[in-house]
């Protein structure tokens, strides 16, 4: 996390909704042989504790657990010129959001495992327009109870939540201005940051 108070203003909700929204992160603890690292879905269960599976074969599921654990979630980032602050001496930089879900992760008993899965995704096809929702009804008979078994969940009890927001806070509201404008100009990810931006005021 960037150590500026300038990018540290998000409050523990705003931090968790984002992660919410993003629904995927770098699930990380330390093992015996070094760090091990998961890029997962998520959904954050009422509460605040994160719930995620794993292959079986996954080195985090066979990793001695509970142990504690790192979801590092990333949003939108993008470069900064310095040309575009329309002031002198200024440096390159990068603007991005990410937000650090810290605590610890424990296996969850199987019979966790449906209901986990099912609310996962509910949530993902819930955002997608235009089409009915995928349910698990659709597959054929034991087809997900055979893709299920190699599968194990897990829940992340969240014990510490760190945002950074760097979207140019230290500057003036005019230097701003000249990288949003640029920003939008490029479209994609770099007009995200700049709506992210826009939305500070």
């Amino acid at each position: 996390m960037h150590p500026n108070p300038a990018f540290r203003g998000a409050s523990r909700d705003e931090n968790l909704d984002f992660a919410a929204r993003r629904g995927f992160g770098m699930l990380c603890i330390n093992a015996a042989e070094g760090p091990l690292a998961a890029h997962v879905p998520f959904v954050i269960a009422p509460g605040g504790a994160v719930e995620v599976h794993l292959a079986r074969s996954n080195g985090i599921a066979r990793a001695a657990l509970p142990a504690p654990a790192l979801l590092a979630v990333q949003g939108p980032d993008a470069y900064v010129s310095p040309d575009w602050y329309g002031v002198p001496d200024q440096v390159p930089t990068w603007n991005y959001v990410a937000v650090h879900l810290r605590g610890m992760l424990h296996p969850m008993a199987a019979g966790a495992l449906e209901p986990q899965v099912d609310a996962l995704t509910g949530v993902f096809e819930g955002r997608l327009a235009d089409k009915r929702p995928w349910t698990k009804d659709k597959m054929g008979e034991g087809v997900m109870e055979r893709m299920m078994r190699g599968i194990l969940p897990f829940r992340l009890e969240v014990t510490a939540v760190d945002g950074t927001w760097k979207l140019n806070q230290n500057k003036t509201p005019e230097a701003r201005a000249g990288v949003i404008a640029a920003l939008e100009a490029q479209g994609g990810m770099a007009a995200e940051i700049a709506a992210l931006m826009r939305a500070l005021g």
